[in-house]
């Protein structure tokens, strides 16, 4: 996601909240990590464009507030993706998976989770895998992160000069 929006300003990054730990090594702004109280409270008050219990954290996107002239991106599961899809159905939706469970399982390793959060999110990933291929408008794989970007970037500016007016 870093690497995409450096490589295109007028992309806007909705930071989800959650109430996870923040891991070893994971940046502070990865985040906004909250008490289950308060993402309850903003439940309660209508305060998420999506949100879900996955694996026993709440995850959410706040209702952007994104600056003028800029594209949205939100950075979800698919649980979220659903929401999004009902409620703005010409939202883009790009589901981007791994080259393959191992090296998924190697990548979720590498970023320090545990064994049993890596088997759970392993084993959810085969569940969510034909949902998000379902709802997307395309699918990129993630097998080299430059290759990853360009696509992406393609992809978006593919559908930016098609809504044009």
């Amino acid at each position: 996601m870093r690497a995409l929006l450096a490589r295109d300003p007028s992309l806007w990054l909705s930071r989800s909240w959650t109430t996870r730990p923040q891991r070893p090594g994971e940046p502070d702004d990865a985040y906004v990590y909250t008490s289950r109280q308060a993402f309850e409270d903003r439940i309660a008050s209508g305060g998420f464009l999506e949100w879900t219990d996955f694996l026993g954290s709440y995850y959410g996107t706040p209702t952007p507030t994104a600056p003028p002239g800029t594209n949205v991106v939100l950075e979800i599961e698919v649980d979220g993706a659903q929401q999004v899809r009902r409620g703005h159905p010409n939202a883009l939706l790009i589901f981007v998976l791994p080259p393959s469970r191992d090296e998924q399982q190697r990548r979720l390793q590498a970023r320090g989770d545990p064994p049993d959060k890596v088997a759970a999110r392993l084993r959810k990933a085969e569940d969510e895998e034909p949902v998000g291929k379902a709802i997307s408008d395309y699918v990129v794989v993630n097998d080299s992160l430059d290759r990853t970007v360009d696509e992406l970037l393609e992809i978006i500016n593919t559908e930016r000069a098609r809504h044009r007016p």
